[in-house]
């Protein structure tokens, strides 16, 4: 055997070892991606089917949904010790949700001897807790637990545009399933039952919920997100015709529902659209001054603040009149009895069922207990003692979430708020500036769908509803989510023909050249 012949040997044992080592990881790193697409599927389906059975509000389905969330968290603790680590993204806004939950278990912790706060003395040797309820504070930290796991899943496997167009789709896709369905229902339904047994006959319901109020928060998170998609130019224009056929059941379903906080939060979204635009925008303003062409919304907008605003005024008319010509009587009812929210007389004050005595009583319970509040989940146990009214009615919420958040919490539970909200922004504010156009539209519709929901939240508590807080995490994940991770750059000359060494792999042209290196 000659000289070259035994270097040539040489080096093809050597690589022969390296393949047979690098064998069990890439193994293992082909298991680990088969168990991540099936979790993130599996995550895409549970927004859909808790969305199913109205929303997700019976304590059994509850469980359902909670026991699914963590049997998937198992999955994920699996994946992570098939990978060899674990992959946990947006810490900064894991934090202040993860001190909120370990504050609301504290809440329901026996703190000392002496009766338990809210049931007015009885029980005697019982002990006391922060909460009036210690059992809905412990049921309420364990359902928070399974939203936050579920939102952290996301953001986690968020990492590509694939995946996170995949989660784009499903909520406009759960947000039209139930825009028809609440048409179709509104319009043939004559009696109680209709294909769920517990959807009544009395107005008060739309689609699948039993709230219309609650019904227009899932409608304005996707509504929001179709229009930063279309007004971002996330979108090609060969597809902007679907975008917008998409959103007509929607705004159409919303309008429908006679929600009134729905409809002044659809405003305001529409509001924060148009003015918001610009900073939306940066990336392509600066491209426009460069040479390149502005699209459409930068030329409308380019004017200045006086164009800007003359465009929301000419918008905010023509929603304004298109909202009472499909509304029509019902609606134009329902806004007529706006006043009476704020100025009720005779048997509706005695009842005390309006929000603005509502949001008094709640203001007083707030002085009462201004540090940690009353428990996460125990408003309603601790209100009637602050509620004037014959007793009748017993507000289960304040009908404000952030009034509630300050009684549920105190000022502990607002500061925790507040540290997760500035986190979000930040995060947001990253991708808001991103050079991908379809990352930034995404980010910029996910905003504009969270402003809704921050809007309709001051007269109404949508997100206690378990569907309605899992997409609004879904659009914490869309504003957020860093798809720069495992993004491939377009091979050079051709994908086919272009040949590249991945982590865990030996290819062809590394061979060669190992060969190449030991000849010489």
């Amino acid at each position: 055997m000659t000289e070259i012949e035994l270097h040539n040997a040489a080096a093809a044992a050597g690589v022969s070892g390296a393949a047979q080592a690098v064998r069990p990881r890439e193994q293992a790193g082909k298991m680990a991606r088969l168990i991540e697409r099936i979790s993130y599927g599996a995550l895409l389906s549970l927004i859909v089917l808790v969305a199913v059975p109205y929303g997700t509000v019976e304590p059994w389905w509850v469980t359902v949904f909670e026991c699914a969330v963590f049997a998937l968290g198992a999955v994920w603790l699996v994946e992570g010790l098939v990978r060899g680590t674990w992959r946990v993204r947006g810490v900064s806004m894991l934090m202040p949700l993860a001190a909120l939950i370990l504050f609301a278990y504290v809440q329901s912790l026996p703190l000392s001897g002496g009766s338990v706060a809210g049931d007015g003395g009885v029980g005697g040797d019982a002990l006391r807790t922060l909460s009036a309820d210690p059992y809905e504070t412990h049921l309420w930290a364990w359902k928070m637990l399974a939203i936050v796991l579920a939102g952290n899943l996301l953001l986690s496997y968020t990492s590509n545009r694939r995946r996170l167009r995949a989660l784009i789709y499903t909520v406009i896709g759960l947000g039209v399933a139930s825009a028809l369905f609440g048409i179709v229902r509104q319009a043939t339904q004559q009696t109680p039952g209709f294909v769920l047994p517990l959807l009544g006959y009395d107005g008060r319901e739309y689609a699948q919920f039993i709230s219309r109020n609650h019904f227009a928060f899932l409608m304005e998170m996707a509504l929001g997100l179709v229009l930063g998609l279309v007004v971002g130019r996330g979108v090609r224009r060969e597809r902007l015709l679907i975008c917008l056929a998409v959103a007509v059941p929607i705004w159409t379903a919303l309008v429908l529902s006679n929600s009134r906080g729905g409809i002044l939060s659809m405003f305001l979204q529409l509001l924060f659209v148009a003015l918001m635009y610009p900073k939306a925008s940066a990336v392509d303003n600066a491209r426009a001054a460069e040479g390149a062409r502005p699209g459409w919304m930068s030329r409308v907008t380019g004017g200045g603040l006086a164009a800007r605003v003359l465009v929301v005024v000419c918008l905010a008319l023509g929603v304004a009149v298109s909202i009472v010509w499909v509304g029509g009587e019902p609606l134009v009812s329902r806004l007529e009895t706006v006043s009476g929210e704020v100025r009720a007389v005779g048997e509706e004050w005695r009842e005390g069922t309006r929000r603005a005595q509502i949001w008094r009583a709640t203001g007083e319970l707030i002085k009462a207990h201004p540090v940690f509040g009353v428990g996460f989940g125990g408003y309603w146990a601790a209100i009637p003692e602050y509620h004037d009214a014959s007793g009748e009615a017993t507000p289960q919420e304040a009908h404000n979430d952030y009034l509630e958040l300050l009684a549920s919490g105190g000022l502990v539970g607002v500061v925790l708020a507040a540290w997760f909200v500035v986190a979000f922004v930040r995060a947001a504010r990253r991708c808001l500036r991103s050079a991908d156009r379809f990352r930034r539209a995404a980010c910029f519709g996910a905003l504009a769908g969270l402003v809704g929901v921050a809007a309709h939240s001051f007269v109404d508590f949508g997100l206690h509803i378990t569907v309605n807080a899992l997409v609004a995490c879904a659009l914490v994940v869309i504003a957020t989510a860093d798809v720069r991770a495992e993004e491939k750059t377009p091979p050079e000359g051709g994908g086919r023909a272009r040949r590249r060494t991945l982590s865990g792999r030996v290819s062809v042209p590394a061979v060669r050249r190992a060969e190449s290196e030991n000849l010489a």
